[in-house]
């Protein structure tokens, strides 16, 4: 694992598609997502959309990151395992000046009987990754997992 690709992962007991439910519902992250509390997205989001997420730090300032979305991969059965992508670009000065380039990708797989397995991680790139803030960038996608894992059990509960 690189320290400039800062990555969560965690397993949720929830069906693959509540958990897909959860994250393609972009109105609603205020309500469940410490790391990520808005985000400005047509819905449903589709590949092509501007995302604009409003983030917090572990220290409590915020700022906003524009991005664009990328992979819009619906869940979809592979060989009995149930998948699905989201994925956004960093559209930012940094990466308009070839700075600081970034790739989130949010991966979820679940085999038969199974838990909904959560993977995310961004890939930087560039010569100022490091002003990027790799490390918070990971303590954010912890909270965004944590933040999913328990909206997406709970609906899968209800």
């Amino acid at each position: 694992m690189s320290d400039s690709n800062p990555r969560a992962s965690v397993e949720i007991d929830a069906p693959l598609d509540d958990v897909w439910a959860v994250m393609m519902d972009v109105e609603a992250y205020g309500e469940w997502n410490d790391f990520c509390f808005r985000a400005e997205c047509p819905s449903p989001p589709k590949p092509g959309d501007p995302i604009t997420l409003h983030v917090r730090w572990a220290n409590g300032r915020t700022t906003t990151s524009p991005e664009r979305i990328s992979i819009v991969e619906p869940p979809y059965d592979d060989a009995g395992t149930r998948r699905a992508t989201l994925a956004y670009v960093y559209e930012g000065l940094p990466a308009k000046l070839g700075l600081v380039r970034g790739r989130r990708m949010q991966r979820l797989s679940q085999v038969p009987g199974g838990p909904c397995v959560y993977d995310t991680v961004e890939e930087f790139s560039g010569p100022l990754v490091k002003l990027a803030g790799p490390g918070r960038v990971a303590e954010g996608f912890g909270r965004h997992a944590a933040g999913l894992k328990a909206r997406a059990e709970a609906r899968a509960r209800d």
